[in-house]
Order: C-alpha cells, then structure tokens, then sequence
C-alpha cells in the first residue's frame, strides 16, 4: 500500500478473552510509538462486565497502560489503514496482563540456553449462515469433504478471499484446506520466530472473521460449536535451533535429549496447562477420550490420538507439535505457556515416559487426563506454582479470577446456550 495513502492506523492488542482491542487513531498520532488504553479493558467480561480482575486497578481508578508500538507497521485488509502491534507497558515497564510481553521473556530465556525458539500454528474453524428467522446455522456445503478445495468445500469462495487478501497483507499462509467436517476449514501459517508467527496468527483471526462478516457469514474459532461434528485446535508445533542454525530437536534422526525432557515437560504439566490452553467451558466438549485432541498426558512418533505429536524423520524439519489448545485461546499466552512448560523440563531435566503405542482411541496405556471442565482447569492452574511462575503469575492469577466468573455464568447453562453465549466473539 502507498504510504501517502495511508489516513489511519489500527492500534491492535490481544487481551486475555483473545479479543482485538484497539483504537483507530491519524496515522500521524503514532509518531511518538504509544498509544493509551485504560489497564479496564483486561476487566471486561464477555457480556461487559467490569470485574476485580488482578492487576487492571479496579480499586485504583482502573488507571492507564501504553501500548508501546513496534516500529514496523503491518499491511491492513481496510482500505487506507496500517496496522500497529506492540507491547503493553505500565510506567515503562512490561504489563504482568500483556502475554506478548510474556512470550518475549520466554524466548529471551530459551536464548539464554543457547536456543532460539521456531513455531508454526495451525488453526481450525468453522462457517456459519443465518437462517430465515436470523439464527446461524453451519454453512451449507452438502459436497465437501477433508482435504477438499474448491466450490464443494467452500461455495461463496470465502476462502479464496481469506487468501487473496493474506497473500496481500504479507501474512505467510503455509496451506489451506476443508477440515474433517462440513463447513470446517484449517488454516496453517508458516514456521517463524514466536512473536512472528504469534502476529501472523492474531491477526489471521481477526481478518478472516471481518472477511467472513462482510459477507454476511460467521467464522467461528470455537472448541466444539456444533456438538455432534468434530472440534477446532490451535495445534502449536515448535522446534529449537541451536547457535549454529541446526535443529536440536531430532539431529540424528532421533529425538535428543532436550526434546524428551521438553516432551516430559509438557507432560508433567498437562492439567495446568488445560488453564490456559483450553480457557472456555465449551473446549471441554473437544477434549476428550478418543478425539484428535490433547487429552491424554502421553507422546508418540506421528500419532495424531496423542498429545505431543513428534515429527523427526527429517532432522532439518523435525518438530513437537502440541495438540491441546483450541483458538479461543490469545496464541501469544498458548505458545508462552507451551514453550515454558517444555523449558520446565529442560531445567529439571526430567525423564520421558515411554511413547504411547496404543491405537489411542479405544486403547491407551496412559491414565492422566486434562480435567473434566473448566473450572477444575483453574483450579489445576491454581496449585501449579512452577507453571504459574514461568508463565507469569500477575497474568494466571487473572485468568484464573476471569474463568472462574465465566464459569459460574455458565453454570448450567445448555449446550446451546454455552455455544451462543461464545459464537460472537470467538
């Protein structure tokens, strides 16, 4: 885009509901690199709420944060629009709420290891139509099929769009393609640094949902919003190079050691992590036995039924892929939590257990679990003072204090209604 084009900037954090927050403001207005926002807007509930939530001053006059703006603007889908990413600041310091500031200091610590972090996400969702009387309904797509491309998946060339206009904002698609039910679709991006790929994936969300809108339809990130059809995740692959560029996940073609210890990380974590990776009551409608999702406390070589998926037949490519989170998620706060979780492992050196080598679906030898809902989420996040330290405990305190509220709202609720109480935002 032509810079003297340009009249606005969108101003975009993503707060802990996984909502764009942000102001329009004159492009000129962003010359000094910061933009205010009330430390209130991490304190407002779905339904607008204002909660006691830690950390946003309830008490204090809900008093001001900056958004301290990157110097490199991001191309916008809004015609004579640039958009600004940063990082949250409060007296120049990084904001215990803001996890893209958390994820900087996870990868700073990987570094310190002598290992710089690579992630790709994959993301799944599903379309929406109002019927008649204005209610959604999936989108109609009586041919499609997984893996499939083209009209019999995607009639209205929604996706075509979501495309056209990612290749547009420089926004790396890896690939795109029907997922396993009708009207569901996965969206991969690319490998890149952590803040990068975070970016891409924040801002994929927010412009496929206003791409979908425009046209009168509705693409939904939720967990599980049609009961009876698959789930949607936010699988969160990562790998680590070392200081001379090389892959230390698997460089002889075997995992290595700060690959399993990663993996037993992750595993020896797993309930608190369900905290902050499957943050609504309707993931727990995903999350189950025998789903391609990341129930069970367990690993494997290319097994889709477990948690931890590793891929290591090409040493340059090889990679773990965590399958629990679903998009409802803030990916800045996913991958935060993932990396740390690993880097727990590393630290205490941990031992893996051995792979899953059951089918996964009717067998597993493994017995632990993600918790049965939401609120025994929180409460594993509560007791797991290691995970919460790495993470940032100003910012699982408020997750904690945010789900629990939205729980109890729920509590109750239909299946139905828990769907709609989220389809809007997510």
């Amino acid at each position: 885009m032509n810079e003297k084009s340009i009249g606005r900037t969108r101003a975009l954090f993503c707060d802990l509901l996984n909502l764009p927050r942000g102001k329009y403001v004159p492009a000129k207005a962003t010359k000094g690199g910061r933009i205010g926002f009330a430390r209130g807007a991490f304190a407002v509930s779905y339904d607008r709420d204002l909660l006691t939530i830690p950390g946003c001053g309830y008490y204090d006059g809900l008093p001001d944060m900056e958004l301290v703006l990157d110097d490199e603007r991001r191309k916008s889908w809004q015609a004579g629009t640039e958009i600004a990413l940063g990082n949250l600041k409060v007296d120049d310091e990084p904001f215990g709420l803001c996890a893209r500031s958390q994820l900087f200091r996870a990868v700073d610590e990987w570094k310190a290891l002598g290992l710089s972090p690579m992630v790709g996400l994959e993301t799944e969702a599903y379309l929406f139509q109002r019927d008649e009387d204005g209610i959604w309904r999936p989108y109609d797509t009586p041919g499609a099929f997984v893996y499939g491309t083209g009209c019999a998946n995607d009639p209205r060339g929604v996706m075509d769009e979501i495309w056209e206009t990612a290749y547009a904002m420089d926004l790396p698609i890896e690939s795109m393609n029907g997922e396993f039910d009708n009207g569901q679709f996965e969206l991969t991006l690319q490998f890149d640094e952590p803040i990068k790929a975070c970016d891409d994936a924040f801002l994929l969300r927010t412009m496929s949902r206003e791409i979908a809108l425009k046209q009168g339809l509705l693409l939904t990130y939720l967990a599980k919003p049609i009961p009876d059809r698959g789930g949607s995740g936010l699988h969160v692959n990562f790998s680590f190079n070392d200081d001379n560029g090389n892959n230390a996940i698997a460089p002889n073609g075997e995992l290595s050691e700060l690959a399993k210890q990663a993996i037993a990380g992750l595993i020896e974590h797993h309930e608190g992590l369900a905290g902050l990776l499957a943050a609504t009551v309707n993931s727990y409608d995903r999350l189950n036995p025998g789903s391609m999702a990341g129930y069970w406390a367990n690993w494997a070589e290319d097994h889709r039924m477990v948690t931890t998926r590793c891929s290591t037949k090409s040493p340059k490519s090889a990679r773990l892929e965590h399958r629990m989170a679903d998009c409802a998620t803030n990916p800045y706060l996913a991958v935060t939590a993932v990396l740390q979780a690993a880097k727990l492992g590393v630290d205490s050196k941990l031992p893996l257990q051995p792979a899953e080598d059951l089918d996964g679906i009717e067998n597993v030898r493994e017995r632990r679990h993600v918790p049965s809902a939401l609120d025994k989420s929180m409460a594993a996040l509560d007791e797991d003072e290691a995970l919460r330290k790495a993470v940032g405990e100003l910012l699982c305190d408020a997750m904690i204090f945010l789900k629990r509220d939205e729980f109890k709202r729920l509590q109750g609720k239909s299946v139905d209604e828990v769907r709609d109480y989220y389809l809007p935002f997510i």
